[in-house]
Order: C-alpha cells, then sequence, then structure tokens
C-alpha cells in the first residue's frame, strides 16, 4: 500500500443535514452505489425516493434498503431520458434535490458502444437538468469519475488536475461536468457537486446489499469474489512489469459506505453553498493487484487463482487521489480500510450464494 499521509478521520453520519428533512431523488437508487447512499440518506431521516430503469440492477433492492433502515423508500421505475415522466415524478414525489447516478459505466463497453453511452449519459443528463429546471429544483449531486483526470500527470491527483478523458465513458463523464458548469454559471441559484470516484468496492455490512454484476465483472473486486467463489476459475492481472513494489497496477480503493457518507456530506454544503463544486472521493492511498488478491485470500480463507496477462491499452501504473480538498471543505474521509472492503465482500457473496441457494431449492 502507498498511502498521500497518514490522516484517517472518521467521519459520523447519523443526524439529519443541519436537522432537515428532505425529499430526495437517486436516479440509478436501485444500482450498487445508489442503494447505499440510499441506506444513509434514510438513516439520516430523509424520504428516498429511487428512480431506475433497472437495466442493471433489481428492484427486490428497494426491499433490502427497506429492511435495513426501516424505513419505507419509493421506488419508481423509469428512464432518465423520458423528461416527461421525469418531471411528473419531481413533482408527483415533491422532491427538493437530487443525486444523479444513472449512467453507464464500463470503458471496454463504451469504446464498443459510444453512441449508447453517450445517450445514456449525457442525453439523460440533459432530460434531468430540463425536468429539474421546470420544476425549479436546483440542487444537484453528480455521481463522477476520476476518469476525467485521464492519464495522471502528476500524483497524488487533487481538483486541479488538468482534466483529459481518453475514452467515451470518461468523456461522457466530462461533458456533463462542463455542461453543469455552464449551467451553474448561466443562474446563480443553481447548487451542484460533481464527486469524482477513484475505485469503489465493498458492500453493506448487514450483507443485504453489495456488487453482484449480472454478467462479467468490469471491476477488479467482484472478479476476485467470483474467483474466489469458484464461480470463475482464474483472474487475468493484466501486466506485472509496472514501476510499482510489486510490479502490478496501484489503485486508490475507497469502501462504497464512505463513499455514500461522501454524498451526505455533498449534500449539506450545497444547502448553504451555490455555484458548481468538485470534489475527489478517494482514500488517498494506492494498493497494487496483488495487495488485493491477498487481502481477499485473507478475508475468505480461499485462494484466488491468477495468471499474468500483457498490460491493456491505455492503463497506468498508478493512479490515486489527493482527497484533502473534500476533508477540508466538506468535513468528510474515508474511514474502512481494505481489509473492509474485503471481507465485506466476501460476506455479501456468501449471502447471496446462500439465498441462491435456497431459492433454488
Amino acid at each position: 500500500m502507498i498511502g498521500r499521509n497518514g490522516i484517517g478521520i472518521g467521519i459520523g453520519i447519523g443526524h439529519n443535514l443541519d436537522g432537515l428533512s428532505m425529499k430526495i431523488l437517486l436516479t440509478g437508487g436501485t444500482g450498487y452505489i445508489g442503494s447505499h447512499i440510499a441506506v444513509v440518506f434514510a438513516q439520516m431521516g430523509h424520504s428516498v425516493v429511487l428512480y431506475d430503469n433497472l437495466s442493471n440492477s433489481s428492484a427486490s433492492v428497494a426491499g433490502q434498503i427497506n429492511a435495513i433502515t426501516d424505513e419505507k423508500c419509493v421506488f419508481v421505475r423509469g428512464d432518465i431520458r423520458d423528461t416527461a415522466f421525469l418531471q411528473s415524478t419531481l413533482r408527483s414525489q415533491q422532491i427538493e434535490a437530487v443525486v444523479h447516478l444513472a449512467g453507464l459505466k464500463a470503458v471496454g463497453e463504451s469504446v464498443e458502444k459510444p453512441i449508447d453511452y453517450y445517450a445514456n449519459n449525457v442525453q439523460g443528463t440533459i432530460s434531468l437538468l430540463e425536468a429539474m429546471e421546470a420544476e425549479r429544483i436546483k440542487t444537484l449531486v453528480f455521481s463522477s469519475s476520476a476518469t476525467v483526470y485521464g492519464q495522471p500527470q502528476y500524483l497524488p491527483i487533487d481538483e486541479n488536475h488538468p482534466t483529459s478523458a481518453t475514452n467515451p465513458y470518461g468523456r461522457s463523464k466530462l461533458h456533463i461536468e462542463e455542461m453543469l458548469s455552464d449551467v451553474a454559471a448561466s443562474d446563480g441559484g443553481w447548487h451542484i457537486a460533481c464527486l469524482r470516484y477513484f475505485n469503489p468496492a465493498g458492500a453493506h455490512e448487514t450483507a443485504r446489499l453489495g456488487e453482484r454484476p449480472a454478467g462479467k465483472p468490469n471491476n477488479l473486486m467482484p472478479f476476485i469474489a467470483q474467483v474466489a467463489t469458484g464461480e470463475r476459475t482464474v483472474l487475468s492481472i493484466f501486466g506485472d512489469d509496472y514501476e510499482t513494489p510489486d510490479g502490478t497496477g496501484l489503485r486508490d480503493y475507497i469502501h462504497v459506505m464512505d463513499l455514500a457518507e461522501g454524498h451526505a456530506m455533498a449534500l449539506q454544503f450545497l444547502i448553504s453553498n451555490a455555484g458548481w463544486h468538485a470534489f475527489n472521493l478517494g482514500t488517498g492511498q494506492a494498493y497494487s493487484v496483488m495487495e488485493m488478491i491477498k487481502s481477499f485470500e485473507k478475508a475468505s480463507c480461499q485462494k484466488v487463482a491468477f495468471n499474468v496477462a500483457p498490460r491493456r491499452p491505455g492503463d497506468v501504473a498508478a493512479c490515486f487521489a489527493n482527497p484533502d480538498k473534500a476533508m477540508l471543505v466538506l468535513g468528510w474521509t474515508a474511514s474502512r480500510t481494505l481489509d473492509d472492503m474485503c471481507s465485506s465482500t466476501w460476506h455479501f457473496y456468501q449471502s447471496f450464494d446462500n439465498a441462491a441457494g435456497k431459492a433454488k431449492g
């Protein structure tokens, strides 16, 4: 592990934003990250509306959220490109703020299907903005990505790092950020935060929520988990000859619950701060692929078989965040460890597989 600094301050999320209860719409709310954000908001006393087209999730997730929180989150099935239906949902649910997570997110797929990515991500955001403006809702937290930085020019990456996306997925995120900046500049009533995620991992401590892709995983953690469970035979490590301590790539992994709590702090910030703002959500620490494997083997008591494959085009040796701005401005920092990410993921997979086995039986 490479660490940026020794800071490790935990932020407690157990209270309302300035004592206020809000009606919050989560687009992509039944997805991996959205579902964890929903838990945090519901436990803070907010009313949560999950808006999702279920292209990469299940309506049953709403039930898991409700079971964790003892709150009744509203689920609405809809596509963000359906402006009229989205607007009617905002009005009927009396929404006051939006957290926008809906969109396609696989880098490789974006290269193969760029039109789909621009249609879902960019066109979908335009539709959302039109609906929000029509309903005079001007508080928005946007799920962005560290891919907007492109190839790292220096490390750790802070928010002043030049933006230069290198694939359609990253460019769709960057286009949206630039649109949101223009929107905020055009009307001082907008309150917008773009949260640049590094690498979300882990699961909820109850094992009711986690990342369980239907097809081949695009992220490292669920792939490792599926090898550990025997669902997949081997993990391919793309390159072991980088200039890193063990030769494998270094990335900044952040627990999904730390990420979710970052959204709560961002929304609290927006209540009293207009304009457009960007924040890195990362730990400031970089773990190698081999460190990820070893940590997961420790958590699961299973061997993770792997082989070494050639480097992938566009991959870099290291990428990790400087999260100081989020700490100083939002009062947030990640507090959970890599071991926490691995153990929570393993418990989720064990719970998921057991439930699936019972259902089949």
